[in-house]
C-alpha cells in the first residue's frame, strides 16, 4: 500500500493509566510507523481524545460547547503525539479544521498531499471541526479525501465482537465482517455516519489492538490477527 491512515483511540494512548499519556506506549507506536515510514509508505494520524475528554462527559455543558473541548483534546494528542514521532527521527506536521495560531496548520488536501510526498507524516486534529461529528467521521472523511486505501482502527479492543467482551464473556470475534453487517447490526465499529461514509465510499476498516506487540507492523506485512471490514 502507498497511503493509509492510522486512527489511534485516545483511551489506548493512555495505556493503563485510562487518562493522560502513556509515553511507553505512544513511542512504541512512533517506532513501529517509522519503520512503515522508512519502507515507503505514507502515514496519516488520527487521534481519540477519550483521554481527556468526551462529548458527553458533562451533561451540565451544551453539547456544541462540549464537542469543541473533545476537538481541542484531540489537537492536544496530535501535537504531543507528533513530537513523540519527531524524537525518534520522523517530520511531522499537525493539520486542524480551525485556526490554532502558530501551533497547526490550516487543513486542505493539497497541503497534506504536499507533506506526504515529502515523506512526513501527517496528523489531522480537530475532527471535521464542527459538533455532532465524532473523530470517527473526521477519520473516514480525511481517509477519502486524501484518497488513503485502507483505515487501521488501532484500539484498546483486538478487534470486533458481536457484542461487547468486556460484558459478555461468550462474546464472538469477527475475522471478517461487511461495513453492511456492521450497520445493520449496529456493532459500533465506528459511528454510525462514519459508517455510512465509510460503505458510500468504499474504504475498508482493519481493526486491531494497538498493545499487542509491534501490531501496526504487522498489520501491514500480512500478520493480521484482528478484524477487516470489507466494503
Amino acid at each position: 500500500m502507498r497511503r493509509i491512515l492510522l486512527k489511534l483511540s485516545g483511551e489506548a494512548l493512555a495505556g493503563e493509566k485510562h487518562t493522560g499519556f502513556d509515553e511507553d506506549t505512544v513511542r512504541g507506536v512512533a517506532l513501529q510507523v517509522k519503520e512503515l515510514v522508512d519502507g515507503g509508505i505514507q502515514v496519516g494520524i488520527v487521534t481519540g481524545g477519550g483521554n481527556f475528554w468526551r462529548g458527553r462527559t458533562s451533561e451540565h455543558i451544551d453539547r456544541a460547547k462540549a464537542d469543541q473541548i473533545g476537538m481541542l483534546a484531540t489537537v492536544m494528542n496530535c501535537i504531543y503525539v507528533s513530537e513523540i514521532f519527531r524524537s525518534v527521527g520522523m517530520k511531522t506536521e499537525v493539520l486542524t479544521p480551525f485556526a490554532c495560531g502558530s501551533f497547526t496548520k490550516l487543513f486542505s488536501k493539497d497541503r497534506a498531499n504536499k507533506y506526504f510526498e515529502k515523506g512526513m507524516v501527517v496528523f489531522f486534529a480537530g475532527g471535521t471541526g464542527h459538533p455532532y461529528f465524532s473523530t470517527d467521521t473526521g477519520v473516514v472523511l480525511r481517509a477519502v479525501e486524501v484518497e488513503a486505501e485502507v483505515i487501521l482502527l488501532a484500539k484498546s479492543i483486538d478487534g470486533v465482537y458481536d457484542s461487547d467482551p468486556a460484558l459478555n464473556p461468550s462474546a464472538v470475534k469477527y475475522d471478517e465482517i461487511s461495513i453492511d453487517q456492521v450497520i445493520a447490526q449496529n456493532l459500533q465499529v465506528v459511528d454510525m455516519t462514519a459508517s455510512i461514509l465509510a460503505r458510500d465510499n468504499k474504504m475498508p476498516l482493519w481493526v486491531f489492538g494497538l498493545n499487542e506487540e509491534n501490531s501496526i507492523v504487522n498489520t501491514m506485512k500480512g500478520k493480521f490477527t484482528g478484524t477487516k471490514v470489507t466494503v
